[in-house]
């Protein structure tokens, strides 16, 4: 087993291109957690790698030791209802899309990991505390209220709005390394638009 320094936990994405079964999966992040003594959060966002981590296999997972959570991003809402169903306590449900915070901590979720905490990271860090201390009301005005400048972030294909969006912000983050391009004067005006409406700008 080694030893990873400078590293609290690990996020790692289900295998893409060479898309294995739900048994390849399993034996995939077993193999993994083999290998390290840190915490590890699968992550499935099948939009991307073509790959889906069920429910069953979910399951399965949560009994590894050190695999102590997913970054659920199928979008799915019966999907991630049904793994913490399954799994409970087991393993821990982190939102993988911004626009269903309150969804999925509303079915036992415990967090987000999230692309519009980059540029609004007290407002996703309250949302996420007044929902789980009680103050729905507060966390649905926050969360609705987020919803354009969160479409406005993947107008395009992520991470491009969002460099785009720090560099609005004042932040030196340049353009993306190819494949991916630079953000659209389009999409750069909705951004901005959307960063006054919230005050992040």
């Amino acid at each position: 087993m080694q030893r990873v320094y400078g590293v609290d936990g690990l996020l790692i994405v289900t295998p893409y291109y060479n898309k294995c079964t739900q048994d390849g999966l399993v034996k995939h992040y077993e193999e993994i957690a083999k290998e390290v003594n840190i915490p590890i959060i699968v992550y499935s966002v099948k939009s991307r790698t073509g790959v889906n981590i069920e429910p069953t296999t979910c399951l399965k997972l949560s009994k590894v030791p050190n695999i102590i959570a997913i970054k659920e991003a199928s979008g799915d809402i019966s999907q991630i209802a049904e793994i913490a169903n399954l799994c409970e306590d087991n393993l821990y449900i982190y939102s993988g899309n911004d626009d269903q915070i309150l969804p999925v901590l509303s079915l036992g979720g415990i967090g987000v990991i999230s692309v519009l905490s980059n540029l609004a990271p007290r407002k996703t860090s309250e949302m996420v505390h007044n929902f789980l201390n009680g103050n729905v009301e507060e966390a649905r005005k926050t969360q609705l209220e987020s919803i354009p400048f969160i479409k406005a972030l993947f107008k395009e294909v992520n991470p491009i709005p969002v460099k785009a969006a720090l560099n609005i912000a004042g932040y030196n983050f340049g353009i993306p390394r190819l494949p991916l391009t630079e953000c659209t004067d389009k999409t750069k005006e909705l951004l901005e638009d959307e960063m006054k409406k919230l005050r992040i700008i």
